[in-house]
């Protein structure tokens, strides 16, 4: 699947088998006898059924520049309000980033929908643009079939996925909160998040899920960790105590240069420790974004290396010597 610049969508292996079209009666998400409409952006309100709750700042930014240069070329999906208002349907990145950019009005096709309806083509949407994490897309299926009373077939129908798929994504919602957010924010995958439901106490889910992303486990050795700690519950708390005032002034360390780092680069840096092996993320939102990266540590390379050329010639000069 990949997506255009400017939200065109092109599905493609491993889409889901039913789809917008379905849902919408149509193979099309823009039938020939919809007629788009302009449509004032502070006349739109949000879809309430949006099962997306984080929009990549870099992304919206890239969008906004399209529209910016090109306008919006496909059009938003909306439904009319009582009050005269719309409620957006389909396109909130879209929406977002004209707003962005400061235009009044947006190209619309507007569609009588029911709020099952929409709530489920806000999630279809967002899944077929592989845009939601996997607690997004739990959160979601667990709110179609809470209010709208579906089963996990029903749902597994409507959405064109099996219903293992949608069973497997619920189970997710069990996992106690600050394990939820690490798979929301990608330090963990489901492969090494699924294991950690075995776990029922949520502190020592998040003591292991902790210990999983430092060390970078792979899913079949956090089957083996699950293991351990079903039969020893304080077999970290024992790994840690002997380790605790190092770890401390390590994580001193750490923050201090993540710091230096973030202040430098001008973006968020993160240091992930482990026993193995580390690693340094640094974000960039755009390829300008990263070619400026680069340009400011190779600078600093650059300084630090004449800093190095002038110590050297100072110690020369103050300490003549002869071969």
């Amino acid at each position: 699947m990949t997506s255009s610049k400017n939200g065109a969508t092109h599905k493609g292996k491993g889409g889901l088998g039913k789809g917008l079209g379905a849902l919408m009666g149509n193979t099309s998400l823009t039938p020939a006898k919809d007629k788009v409409q302009e449509i004032a952006v502070a006349a739109i309100q949000a879809n309430r059924y949006q099962p997306r709750q984080e929009f990549e700042e870099g992304a919206l930014s890239e969008l906004c520049d399209s529209i910016k240069a090109y306008g919006v070329l496909q059009p938003l999906l909306v439904r009319r309000l009582p009050d005269g208002q719309y409620e957006l349907i389909a396109g909130e990145r879209r929406l977002r980033a004209a707003r962005m950019a400061g235009l009044v009005k947006v190209p619309a096709m507007v569609r009588e929908y029911n709020d099952a309806e929409i709530s489920e083509i806000a999630l279809i949407e967002n899944i077929q643009r592989e845009n939601l994490n996997a607690i997004e897309e739990a959160q979601a299926y667990g709110r179609l079939m809470q209010e709208f009373g579906l089963t996990q077939e029903a749902l597994a129908t409507k959405m064109g996925r099996s219903r293992s798929h949608i069973a497997n994504f619920l189970r997710l919602l069990k996992l106690a909160a600050p394990v939820q957010q690490m798979l929301a924010e990608g330090s963990l995958s489901m492969g090494q998040a699924k294991p950690l439901l075995a776990l029922e106490d949520g502190k020592l889910q998040q003591q292991a899920a902790t210990y999983v992303m430092d060390n970078d486990l792979s899913a079949r050795q956090c089957e083996a960790l699950v293991r351990k700690l079903q039969a020893n519950p304080q077999l970290l708390t024992e790994q840690e105590q002997p380790q605790e005032k190092q770890q401390t002034e390590e994580s001193v360390f750490l923050r201090d240069i993540t710091d230096r780092l973030t202040h430098l680069l001008g973006t968020q840096v993160h240091i992930r420790p482990g026993k193995k092996k580390s690693k340094i993320e640094i974000e960039f939102y755009s390829q300008e974004d990263l070619e400026r990266i680069l340009s400011t540590m190779s600078q600093e390379a650059n300084a630090s290396r004449q800093q190095k050329i002038e110590a050297l010639r100072k110690v020369s000069l103050s300490h003549p010597f002869t071969v």
